[in-house]
């Protein structure tokens, strides 16, 4: 894996502006065929202009919900799927409010015709129900691409297990560095030690210790839970999470640069490009 920054993938857009090109034209044609069957005659490039404001503010949502489902992957809880749920929401009203905004600009403005958009209730209800089929269909397309192109990319790469090499006689430990830490369960404090973390992620004002397939929080930011712990056992891999590097199983290519490691413990968290120089200064992969 080099740690240079990896060249923009030009395949990603080109395959999303042929997936807005097809639903363009093809929407655009089923909108006048319907309206024919109903004795009603529409114009096609009318038809075709008010398709044009929708489909640009509909693929210019696709980045955010790229980010979306970088920053609250759905297969990580029940927490991530019901902040996109919610998010149906916004971006229901950035799309209806976007198209609006362009379809009065090209018909009032450029062609000089007259062109309402009145937003009542009733009209931000039906736009809001064909919106949550849009958002699913775009997230749908959002991590298929990602998967194909992961798939595509490399191979996982295997870390090698190996057994370190004892020395004859231990050095001492760093009195700075705590081997143990004091966590609270079910009202009793309990001893972790420290080679016993899988990995640690961020909760506010709060860490998350997983422990062999068991989650403890402790009172600490992530920033802070780093400067005291080893260097050269524990590294940040992103800026919600930090792993134990001799817990790493798996390193396999994901997207925009972007790695994902594979714990012992199953789990997975993303190796943001911004930490993978530092995770390599401990764990050379080699593509």
């Amino acid at each position: 894996m080099s740690t240079e920054a990896k060249s923009f993938d030009w395949r990603v857009p080109a395959i999303w502006i042929g997936i807005f090109g097809i639903s363009l034209v093809t929407r655009s044609y089923v909108e006048v065929a319907d309206a024919a069957r109903r004795g009603q005659v529409l114009a096609y490039d009318r038809v075709f202009a008010v398709e044009v404001a929708s489909h640009i503010v509909a693929a210019a949502l696709v980045p955010v919900l790229y980010w979306m489902h970088r920053r609250w992957p759905i297969r990580e809880g029940l927490r991530n799927v019901a902040i996109h749920i919610l998010g149906v929401v916004p971006y229901s009203l950035f799309h209806t409010l976007g198209m609006a905004a362009l379809r009065q600009l090209w018909f009032n403005a450029v062609l000089g015709e007259t062109y309402s958009f009145p937003l009542t209730v009733e009209r931000l209800t039906y736009e809001f129900a064909k919106d949550v089929f849009s958002y699913g269909m775009l997230s749908g397309g959002v991590l298929g691409l990602r998967y194909l192109f992961a798939r595509a990319a490399q191979a996982p790469v295997e870390l090698p297990v190996e057994p370190p090499a004892l020395p004859a006689e231990p050095p001492p430990p760093n009195p700075q560095l705590p081997e143990r830490f004091a966590v609270r369960r079910r009202g009793k404090e309990i001893m972790v030690d420290v080679a016993d973390i899988d990995w640690v992620e961020a909760a506010g004002n709060y860490a998350v210790l997983h422990v062999g397939g068991e989650t403890l929080e402790i009172r600490s930011s992530l920033t802070r839970l780093e400067s005291e712990l080893d260097p050269k056992r524990f590294v940040r891999v992103h800026k919600s999470h930090l792993v134990n590097i001799a817990r790493v199983v798996e390193v396999t290519p994901w997207v925009s640069g972007d790695w994902r490691i594979r714990l012992q413990d199953g789990a997975e968290v993303n190796l943001s490009r911004r930490y993978r120089q530092r995770f390599e200064a401990l764990v050379p992969v080699r593509s």
